[in-house]
């Protein structure tokens, strides 16, 4: 083979052992809630209680984001996600 094709791979190979995992996606700080079931959940692949929280529906609300929307986007077809 020649350097011409081999090239590529050696790029790729390079580009995915100088990747590491969620090496960016940290912050360094100490984390207050770090035992608490109410925002995390039982366990770190549970849902947390708090996205469990329904609210009840104010119809008002509804009426003036649709105002928004009127405005926002005028003459254009907008599509409400239910």
């Amino acid at each position: 083979m020649k350097l011409k094709n081999l090239l590529p791979i050696f790029a790729l190979a390079v580009t995915a052992i100088a990747c590491d995992y969620q090496k960016n996606n940290t912050i360094k700080q100490k984390d207050v809630r770090k035992d608490d079931e109410h925002v995390y959940g039982v366990h770190p692949d549970s849902a947390a209680a708090q996205s469990k929280l329904t609210y009840t529906a104010k119809p008002e609300l509804e009426v003036r984001a649709n105002a928004i929307r009127e405005k926002l986007f005028q003459g254009k077809e907008i599509s409400k996600g239910n």
